[in-house]
């Protein structure tokens, strides 16, 4: 007989609790990744996505066969591809580690009622979270709105599991099972080939992980407190899409962090990360509606294209803006800082809603989740949970002067369209940002027209 392991974003063999059960069985291992974009609800994956994802599954591969195992890709609706692939290898055993977001809930939940039903095991195990979002409750039972009592409370719970070990090799030769041709999956940029800077910018895979939180945690970390807030600095721990495709498990940073003595800051960036994730549990449709019924009557204009395109491009004239707007396209990312200043540029001076921003992160991001990238959206809209208020107008001069004084990231990756005209006079926008949330608290209609000729 044989066990079937069922990848998802859980790209790594350390610390995977469902490799790990599927090991222990002492039987053949399938290993099966999935390339699911055509279940009802799941959310195509964006472009710089689709490039790590390559990366990460061609590292994985190479990783599975150092050790004996082979991994088989398929591409389709999980719940006719995991059932074929069961057959197929005349698996005995699923395991798999839990999602989050309704939808993939909704297809895992199905997977497993099929399989059960057939008579086979089916197991599903926590792997991406520090803690499971049904464990963290207020005293009244209902999920935390406000980040400061949900960390206290994760931080009054029973400690995050140690990381369990990677597997020395397979058990046993598995057997043959057809597989996909990763290229043939075209997740890689043709024409044009656009991907230039994230190849020089990022190494995709487990591997590479583990050597950037050894750099982190040994060099970097001790300066963290002091310099995270500074772009040019890069003093973050570039660790968000290692944990956005589970190259790395929160467990292991979480235990690797506390040994090294890192901050207690950068412990409580992964506590934000688990909040978005937890809000997603409970809020599936993040990414689509308000968090926060009341900004359903927010009086949006129609979007001016020309802005929108100009934020995009980061040719906006506000030098901070179009700086990350420009580490975005070339890398793939963007530093935390400058990311809430840009979200703040678009919804706030240029009063284009919030969802407009978050489908152009998803699709330029190499770390864009499908909890974090609405979350953080919504929280500098004022619409999510623990949101920003809404009259907090991020100011992108105040920002450049005081986190980028000598203009160095700014000279890096906007040099050229700093001396371009600011398409935005950034004080009259504030206040019309300020008289659309005013009118929305009042019910007042009519507000769009005054915005739209701001």
């Amino acid at each position: 007989m044989t066990s079937l392991v069922w990848l998802r974003d859980d790209l790594r063999i350390a610390d995977n609790p469902a490799l790990h059960a599927a090991v222990a069985r002492g039987e053949p291992v399938v290993v099966l990744f999935v390339l699911d974009e055509q279940s009802p609800g799941i959310r195509p994956l964006g472009s710089a996505a689709r490039w790590w994802l390559h990366g990460s599954l061609t590292a994985l591969a190479a990783t599975l066969a150092a050790r004996g195992g082979t991994l088989v890709l398929r591409r389709g609706p999980a719940a006719i591809v995991v059932p074929d692939v069961v057959h197929e290898a005349g698996a005995s055993a699923v395991f798999w580690n839990r999602r989050y977001g309704g939808p993939e809930r909704e297809v895992d939940a199905g997977i497993k009622a099929r399989l059960r039903a057939d008579g086979l095991e089916a197991m599903s195990f926590a792997a991406s979270l520090l803690h499971e979002p049904w464990t963290v409750r207020t005293g009244a039972g209902t999920p935390y709105a406000v980040f400061t009592p949900f960390w206290n409370a994760c931080l009054a719970a029973p400690p995050p599991r140690r990381p369990l070990p990677e597997p020395a090799e397979m058990p046993a030769p598995p057997p043959e099972v057809g597989s996909d041709d990763l290229d043939a999956w075209d997740l890689l940029p043709q024409r044009p080939d656009w991907a230039a800077g994230l190849r020089k910018r990022w190494s995709p895979g487990e591997p590479a992980a583990h050597d950037r939180l050894r750099t982190f945690l040994d060099e970097d970390s001790a300066g963290y407190d002091r310099a995270r807030d500074e772009p040019a600095a890069e003093a973050t721990s570039l660790l968000s899409p290692r944990l956005r495709w589970g190259e790395l498990s929160p467990h292991q940073v979480w235990h690797a962090a506390i040994a090294a003595g890192a901050p207690a800051t950068f412990l409580r960036e992964l506590g934000w990360r688990e909040f978005a994730w937890h809000t997603l549990f409970h809020a599936p449709d993040l990414a689509t509606r308000n968090l926060r019924p009341e900004f359903d009557r927010f009086p949006w204009p129609e979007p001016s294209a020309a802005a929108r395109d100009a934020w995009q491009r980061g040719s906006t004239g506000i030098a901070l803006v179009d700086a990350g707007m420009r580490e975005l396209w070339h890398t793939g990312f963007m530093h935390n800082r400058v990311r809430m200043v840009a979200a703040s540029f678009l919804v706030k001076n240029l009063l284009v809603h919030w969802r407009h921003g978050e489908t152009w992160f998803w699709d330029t991001l190499v770390d864009a989740d499908p909890a974090a990238n609405p979350f953080n959206w919504q929280w500098v809209a004022g619409s999510g949970a623990d949101a920003a208020p809404y009259f907090r107008v991020f100011n992108p001069d105040l920002q450049r002067t005081k986190f980028d004084p000598d203009g160095a990231y700014v000279a890096r990756w906007a040099a050229a369209p700093a001396s371009l005209p600011p398409i935005v006079d950034l004080r009259a926008t504030r206040q019309a940002a300020l008289a659309a949330y005013d009118s929305m608290r009042r019910g007042m209609p009519g507000a769009a027209g005054r915005l739209q000729s701001a």
